[in-house]
Parts: C-alpha cells; structure tokens; sequence
C-alpha cells in the first residue's frame, strides 16, 4: 500500500488504465509492472522475482494515519494464514494468527461479512479482475436469459465464490478461497447465510461442477433434492460466464485454458476450444493428453507432469508422416537433476496405470515446461510453475516476448472428430534448444509464442467448419497477461469477434457466475 500516487510511479510503470484503477471509488490491488525489476526498493521477498506487484491506495482513515506516521509502503496482507478465510473477530485473530502477528489492533466494531481486497488489472487497455471483493462484490451483474426461479450456483473448489441468482440479476459473492480447509468451508456457509438474508433470497434450484468430489458440489447434494439440482461442465461455465457478462446469447467459440475441470467423457479437461451457447456446447478441439502421476501430486510437483509428458503422452494424434520425437532421450540432463527412485516410481504407475488420470490440459502442459526448462519442479503455491515460466519469458529479450515471435515447432491432427494439438514436437524442440545453450527464458518466451500460435490455428479450423467468428477467452491461463493479449490481438486480427472476462474473474472465481448464467438459459428453456 502507497500513500498516494507519487509513491506509486515511483515503484511501478503506471499506465493511465491503471491509474485510474488505482483512484478509483473500489481502491482495488492494481497488478502493475515494477519500474526496474532488478534494483526495486522494495525487499526480493515482497515480489519473489516477479516482475509486477500489486499497488493500492488507503481506502480508510486508518490506512492515511499509518502511511502518513511511517512514511513509506508498506506490506499490508489480510488477516488470515494462507488458504485460510479472514478473521473477523479480535479473539478468533488472536487464535489464530498469534504465531505470525507481534501486535494486534482491535476495534469496537463488529465484522459482519468477509471482504477480500480485490485484486486487478489491465489487459489490452481494459480492466479484467483477478479477485473479486471488497469494492466489487456483491453488486449485481446482468444474466442475458432472466431466470424463472431464484438460484443458487455454487461454484468451483478453488479461489471459491458462489452466486445467488433472482429474475435477470446474478449475486457474485466476494473470494471465500479453496474449500477443501474446513475453515473456508465455514465461512462459505456464513457468508451464504449473510446474503440469504440481505437479498430475501431462497434458491429453489442449485447448480454446481460435475466434479463429485468437489465440496460445492457435495453441498449442493446435501441441500437440494435432484430435481433441483442443475450440473454444469466446468469448461462451459468458465466461457459461459465470459459470454454472460457481455451479453451474449447467441453461438460462440469458447477457448477455456484452465488446470483442471471434469469433462463429460470422464478425463480431465483444461485445454480445450468449444462451440457453445449460454445453454449448451460441443467441444471442439482440444491439447493432447497426458498422464498425471500421482493425481494431485503431480500439480504439486511439476516434474511429474513433466515426466507424465515424457513417458506418457498422447501418441495417436493424426496419421501425419512427422517423425516423433523420442522424449525420454532428448531430457536426460533433465532426468539426471532428478531422484531416480521417483523416476522409477513415477514410471511405473505410467506403466501400470495406477492413480495416473489423464488431462488434456494447457495449466499442465504449463507446468510441464516450467519444470523441463529448469525453471520450477515443486510448487510452493498453485500456479507457482507457470507463473514464474511467465516471469522467465519476460525477463527474455524482448523481440522474443512480442506477439508475432518465431513459435516452436508443433502438431495439430485429428482424434475421433476433434482437432487436437500434439505438444510432442513442442517439448522436443525446448529440450533440443536447451542442449544448444538456449536461454531458458527465451525459451519460455517461444512457448508462450506457440501457445497463441497453435490457438490461432485450432480456431480458424474450428470456424471452418461451423462458421462461427466470436470467441470467449477464459480459464486460469488466461491470466497470463501475455498470452491474454497475444490472443486478443492476434484473434482480432484473423478476423474474430474476441472477448475476454472482465468484472468477473478468468479463474475459478469466474465459474459460479457462469454456472448461474447456464442454468438460467436451461431454465428459461423449460
């Protein structure tokens, strides 16, 4: 937090969206790129070696009083333990953060709802919200088909919100946060409560993920009975909830790179481009599967997707004549930094197909490379691999960061119908590039160029055959401020009519307004 905006230009290169974000009425964390990465004022662990920060002004007399005595930034973090929702009262804080705070400030005034600090920024020009809380939430968004009941959508596990629905108005619920913590769990059943009782709202209808182990889910079996439950694909409603808010209501492409979502064929999805409607949709084109070691562990620890690509991945893709790359042999200094006893173990769950579930997923494939390239093997936090595979593309030369820079080599074939994008040829020329001295970063940099490139492609050859020309961007990837822009630029360029989220989050915090904007279309459709 900064006093005022001098203190902000100082730290950051500020553009005038961003500024505007930054003095507007909401006062939301603005991400922004730090002025000079390597000579920063700010201590390497505030930022991590990111190349951006989040800046945000005082929104309370308390705020300007501390700025104003300190006279510097200052670290200002919610009150709470990761993935842990926010402590709302003084003896719950001094339970539960004793082990972390020096101090404590209390106050008379009771908490009565949770608000998160929103989180932001620009994309090609235009907001497009990361987290959606204080400032935001809950004011109402519009649903292009008004619904006939009042509903409750549930959302996702992670970066949870969930959303009451009334006639052609959808409730977004400030960030609670991932509901596997019990903590969380108990918070999202309050704040439900809480704006139950603020809006005079009783759903009759619930609609949740296809996931049966998702939490929101099992709450929306044990709280509505199955004619009143309305189960939504995960992929449909992230590019759902993107055509929602912008009104949509005819066909469109929606493009949904995300970690993981439950598909209806019974993989897991996250790469995948489909054509939809608010009600419905058909996929398209999706990445090429690969086996996730370990389930969960392998989203933990990268280089298991890394090894699930190299020993695993999908090899029917086409009947092109292209040579394929033998993977293995091209990463043995990647296999080598390695411990061969979880090699060996990761080899043979591959083998056995023991707890190894399939994705064709881009966040994945992200990890995969953020680890092959060196640049992340276990994530501290979600999304760490593919953010800092981000971070390292950046810090490249710049000709390679650009729109436009020379892609790597890849594959698109056909299985059962579908186009799908072969990432062989992909990893074999990052592990060749490597064995030549390439730069990781300029590595990551071409990658991230391949990626827009190959969705460029599947695109156009989905539009060929269905003659549709909008598309909706959305899914965690897209948070990748690069590949965001790349694609609405480079999309907007073939033609295409392009949206992207922006008052709702790309990520899962997105779903729950999409899940809502699904089941109201079906609804409507009765």
């Amino acid at each position: 937090m900064v006093r005022a905006l001098d203190d902000a230009w100082a730290l950051a290169e500020i553009t005038g969206d961003e500024e505007a974000l930054l003095v507007s009425p909401a006062r939301p964390i603005v991400l922004v790129r730090l002025r000079d990465a390597d000579a920063s004022p700010l201590a390497p662990s505030v930022t991590n070696g990111d190349l951006r920060v989040g800046l945000f002004l005082p929104y309370t007399p308390l705020h300007h009083l501390l700025l104003a005595g300190i006279g510097r930034p200052i670290v200002l973090t919610s009150g709470n333990l990761s993935d842990e929702p926010l402590a709302t009262d003084d003896d719950d804080a001094l339970d539960r953060l004793a082990g972390i705070a020096d101090a404590f400030l209390a106050h008379d005034r009771e908490i009565r709802a949770r608000y998160d600090d929103s989180v932001t920024r620009s994309v090609a020009g235009r907001e497009s919200i990361v987290r959606r809380g204080r400032g935001y939430a809950p004011d109402p968004l519009d649903l292009p088909v008004a619904t006939p009941e009042p509903l409750l959508a549930v959302g996702a596990e992670l970066k949870h919100t969930f959303t009451l629905a009334s006639r052609g108005r959808a409730y977004v619920a400030p960030h609670t946060g991932d509901l596997e913590d019990l903590e969380t769990h108990r918070a999202f059943e309050h704040n439900l409560a809480h704006l139950e009782r603020l809006l005079a709202l009783e759903p009759s209808r619930v609609a949740h993920d296809l996931h049966p182990a998702y939490l929101s889910t099992q709450f929306a079996v044990a709280h509505f009975p199955p004619d009143a439950r309305i189960g939504v694909q995960h992929h449909h409603a992230h590019v759902a909830s993107c055509a929602a808010e912008h009104g949509l209501t005819g066909r469109y492409l929606g493009v949904a790179y995300d970690g993981l979502g439950l598909g209806d064929d019974g993989t897991m999805w996250g790469g995948e481009i489909l054509v939809a409607d608010l009600a419905g949709y058909r996929r398209m084109a999706r990445f090429g599967r690969a086996p996730m070691p370990g389930g969960a562990m392998a989203v933990r620890k990268p280089f298991r997707m890394a090894l699930g690509y190299l020993y695993g991945a999908e090899d029917n893709i086409g009947t092109m004549s292209v040579p394929t790359p033998v993977l293995p042999e091209l990463a043995t200094p990647f296999l080598a930094r390695l411990d061969p006893r979880e090699v060996a173990i990761v080899r043979t769950q591959l083998a056995r197909g023991l707890n190894a579930p399939l994705a064709s997923s881009a966040g994945r494939l992200f990890d995969a490379v953020s680890s092959l390239l060196g640049i992340r093997d276990v994530a501290e936090y979600e999304a760490q691999a593919a953010i800092e595979l981000e971070t390292a593309a950046g810090r490249s030369e710049a000709d390679a960061a650009r729109p436009g820079a020379a892609p790597l080599p890849y594959r698109i074939g056909r299985v059962d119908e579908l186009l799908v994008y072969d990432p062989r040829p992909t990893l074999a020329a990052l592990l060749e590039g490597l064995a030549a001295g390439h730069a990781p970063g300029r590595l990551a940099a071409r990658f991230q160029a391949t990626i827009a490139e190959l969705t460029r492609e599947l695109c156009a050859g989905v539009r060929r055959t269905t003659d549709v020309a909008r598309i909706c961007l959305s899914g965690g990837v897209l948070q990748n401020q690069w590949l965001a822009e790349a694609l609405l630029q480079g999309l907007a360029a073939d033609g295409f009519e392009v949206y992207i989220n922006r008052r709702v989050p790309v990520n899962d915090g997105g779903i729950s307004y999409g899940q809502a904007a699904v089941a109201a279309a079906r609804l409507a459709a009765i």
